[in-house]
């Protein structure tokens, strides 16, 4: 048996054990939030396009590379799916493998430090929510590797799986980026615990909040 072998047999082993019997909601709920999600991410694409190509134009002006960047992430149950942003590092950022964004992270562009403050880089993503991937609202989607060790070190990590992730939630505005894997798994799993229409537009006023005023990026 090869490398990936293994490290096939140590995912299942690890996707077996999400507790799924936390979630709260309903098939209505779940259709509602289908709806809600192809309803803003097509109004949310129509209004971002032509901020993705200004600002695609600014990111190549500024070191002449790539615009967009593209990273595997796990979904819900376990799935893998691959996540666009309008790249806010330098092209070399991950040159001795995957980092943890810090604050005044010194890999950040110009450009970069304003579209992640006021979220324009995660705007691509509205496609994954169209297509599925994803959610509006729900935990942030972690990269496998980061997934796997936080698991190890707060066991009930991979506990966040048990529902879509979602592009923004209750974590993000609670914390956004400053907040800790500990405290993210807190947040998280006190949405999946109360899903509610109520609870999600709470969270999307938050969202636009947080958008407009840049708390929580770094």
């Amino acid at each position: 048996m090869n490398v990936s072998s293994f490290e096939y047999k140590d995912n299942m082993e690890l996707l077996e054990n999400i507790d799924y019997s936390a979630v709260k909601g309903s098939m209505f709920f779940n259709l509602y939030q289908r709806l809600l999600d192809i309803v803003l991410s097509l109004i949310g694409l129509v209004i971002g396009l032509p901020i993705i190509a200004i600002f695609g134009i600014l990111i190549k002006i500024e070191d002449n590379g790539p615009i967009t960047y593209k990273q595997e992430r796990m979904g819900k149950g376990g799935s893998r799916f691959y996540i666009y942003k309008l790249r806010s590092m330098r092209t070399d950022a991950e040159k001795f493998g995957a980092q943890w964004a810090t604050k005044d992270d010194p890999r950040i562009t110009k450009v970069g430090n304003f579209i992640r403050k006021t979220r324009v880089d995660e705007i691509p993503q509205l496609f994954n929510i169209l297509k599925g991937d994803m959610s509006v609202i729900g935990p942030r989607p972690e990269r496998p590797s980061f997934t796997e060790e936080f698991n190890n070190d707060i066991p009930g990590f991979i506990n966040r799986l048990a529902i879509k992730p979602g592009l923004t939630g209750w974590a993000q505005v609670n914390g956004g980026y400053d907040i800790n894997p500990k405290e993210k798994l807190i947040e998280d799993m006190y949405y999946i615990k109360n899903r509610s229409i109520l609870l999600d537009f709470k969270i999307l006023f938050k969202t636009v909040k947080v958008v407009l005023t840049g708390d929580g990026a770094r």
